[in-house]
């Protein structure tokens, strides 16, 4: 092949809507990022698998339907329909993966941050592929003491990219967050609990940790290829 670059396939990214939104929403969202980010990632947006039961806090920003991905109790340490999420999640990555990484904002994004523990720690996403990488966009810890001991009891290798919002009322959880990946890159922005437009330094920093797992990708697909050729 020389010495150019090879060509290879698009990271695959399932995106988890923030709470009482949707799919349709988080692709608007996200689409606030240049094309030159865009055109580098193949995503999939998945609605969450329950109506909203409440008022939404994007009524009148966004059209509905809007969907939450579980419920929970005003401590947000008790969670109701929590298996019944993972069930779906799982079943809807067998349909439309094999899946590469998650892409995750607010209630999204925290399942997205917890879901490489409880993989690992065979909770859950068991019929699926190893999640390689994970971006968070105003991200937090799980609160429920059970979910804390099975999603972060161990660092987490995989790259992470997280977005920190100034003002965002998740922020010091997000860094908490934070401190259970190994290696993450973090880019800090001066709005609040949203999918913030990139600046030029945010920019680099995305631009820099696509490039990362390109490579990662690339080096997979020639490990495939030299186990094949033994």
């Amino acid at each position: 092949m020389g010495s150019e670059r090879t060509i290879v396939r698009k990271p695959r990214f399932l995106c988890l809507h923030g709470f009482r939104t949707s799919g349709e929403i988080m692709k608007i969202q996200l689409h606030k990022w240049p094309k030159s980010v865009i055109d580098r990632l193949d995503l999939v947006f998945l609605d969450a698998p329950f109506p909203c039961q409440g008022k939404s806090d994007v009524e009148g920003i966004f059209d509905p339907p809007y969907y939450e991905w579980f419920q929970f109790n005003k401590e947000f340490t008790e969670y109701t329909n929590f298996e019944k999420c993972l069930e779906y999640l799982e079943d809807s990555m067998i349909k439309l993966g094999p899946f590469d990484g998650l892409i995750g904002f607010s209630q999204g994004s925290i399942l997205s941050g917890g879901l490489p523990g409880l993989q690992a720690k065979g909770i859950a996403l068991q019929k699926v592929p190893k999640i390689k990488f994970i971006i968070i966009i105003g991200g937090a810890k799980f609160k429920s003491t059970k979910l804390i001991e099975n999603s972060y009891s161990s660092i987490m290798e995989i790259p992470s990219l997280h977005f920190l919002g100034e003002t965002d009322f998740l922020r010091p959880y997000g860094t908490e967050l934070i401190d259970s990946f190994k290696n993450p890159v973090v880019v800090h922005h001066p709005k609040g609990h949203t999918v913030p437009r990139l600046d030029e330094k945010s920019l680099e920093k995305v631009t820099a940790f696509l490039d990362t797992i390109e490579h990662l990708l690339m080096e997979e697909v020639k490990i495939g290829e030299d186990d094949t050729s033994v």
